[in-house]
């Protein structure tokens, strides 16, 4: 009998997602970003799933790209940060992977490879994220270079990146779209700006083409209630069953360090998920999860490969109880609250140690 631990991903819902994206910002193409394993839905399965309805997808490093293109998918493949090497370069050209160009060796690289044909080349400015993107200043000196280089495809596209489009109060995203628009060198240039929270919250941001990353996965990256939140569906949900129960007296502790102290006397579960699968080991009593259908939290520490469950209030609860750490009826984003960090790190850190059952 297998652990009951896996991961189940909703294809479907992914596919909802991303026609959902599509609906927010219908004068724009929508590119898929499926990097870091598909936010850990896996890359592979998503990429085939959105195939018919993606026009091009985006990875984070070569080795991404190279896996899409051994399973099948022909479409573009947009490396999100450039070539990391000047060989990566010669392997873009080779597989019509579109090169992000964030810093001037790789302007370099580009201009100095002999390509086998010229590469799609989108231009990043740094508009005051600060973590990659060219300065403003040397856009015009760079721009020329890569515009007379005939490795260098027709239409260059012209990209940033906002640091705080999820927060909705937040001014800076208006002044980084005005930041890019002063620095464009043509007002006609085709551009990319807005991610998720951009597609959602910021549609002045829409352009040529979005970016769509987290909200594909069924959750918002907003920090707060929006219209557009109604549209998403969680795809990703984290399995398990309970593996022992155990009576726990008034004043006995639990786990590792002693880390809880029934206060009554109490029915304690075991469940098998812990760190070893990617659920993080600084969750913490308190953090909700769903078992037989209901609501009930952690106690302890998390084990690598266990975590215990207060259910004396919880009903039926027996061996082989079904238990849901994330998914429809518990988001992710709320767990992280609890844990003290985002959606975004939960999702992408399950380990690969779990089955994924595709639906």
């Amino acid at each position: 009998m297998a652990r009951p631990s896996h991961l189940q991903v909703d294809l479907p819902a992914l596919i909802s997602n991303y026609q959902w994206a599509c609906q927010l910002a219908p004068q724009s193409n929508t590119m898929a970003i499926i990097k870091a394993d598909a936010y850990g839905h896996g890359a592979v399965a998503c990429a085939r799933a959105l195939d018919a309805y993606a026009p091009a997808f985006g990875v984070a490093c070569i080795e991404e790209a190279l896996q899409l293109r051994q399973a099948g998918i022909s479409k573009p493949i947009l490396l999100l940060e450039g070539a990391f090497t000047d060989d990566e370069v010669i392997t873009a050209g080779e597989n019509n992977f579109w090169l992000m160009v964030e810093d001037p060796w790789q302007v370099d690289a580009i201009v100095n490879a002999k390509l086998p044909k010229p590469v799609s080349v989108w231009v990043k400015i740094d508009t005051g994220m600060h973590r990659l993107g060219l300065a403003p200043f040397r856009l015009p000196e760079l721009m020329a270079k890569l515009q007379n280089s005939p490795n260098v495809a027709p239409g260059m596209l012209m990209a940033s990146h906002f640091a705080c489009a999820d927060e909705l109060n937040n001014n800076f995203t208006q002044q980084q779209i005005q930041c890019f628009h002063a620095n464009l060198p043509s007002s006609d240039m085709p551009f990319s700006l807005a991610n998720s929270a951009a597609i959602m919250a910021w549609p002045e941001a829409h352009g040529t083409w979005n970016r769509a990353g987290f909200m594909l996965y069924g959750n918002t990256p907003l920090d707060g209630e929006h219209s557009s939140n109604q549209g998403l569906t969680p795809v990703m949900s984290l399995h398990s069953a309970v593996i022992s129960l155990r009576q726990i007296p008034t004043g006995a502790a639990v786990g590792y360090g002693q880390a809880w102290t029934a206060q009554r006397d109490s029915l304690v579960a075991t469940v098998a998920m812990g760190y070893g699968d990617g659920y993080p080991r600084h969750a913490g009593t308190g953090t909700p999860l769903i078992i037989n259908g209901q609501r009930a939290t952690l106690i302890g520490r998390v084990s690598m490969d266990m975590v215990t469950v207060d259910v004396t209030d919880i009903a039926g609860v027996d061996v082989g109880s079904p238990v849901c750490f994330w998914g429809a009826d518990l988001s992710a984003n709320e767990v992280a609250r609890h844990i003290g960090t985002i959606g975004y790190e939960l999702i992408t850190r399950v380990g690969q140690r779990l089955p994924k059952i595709y639906i």
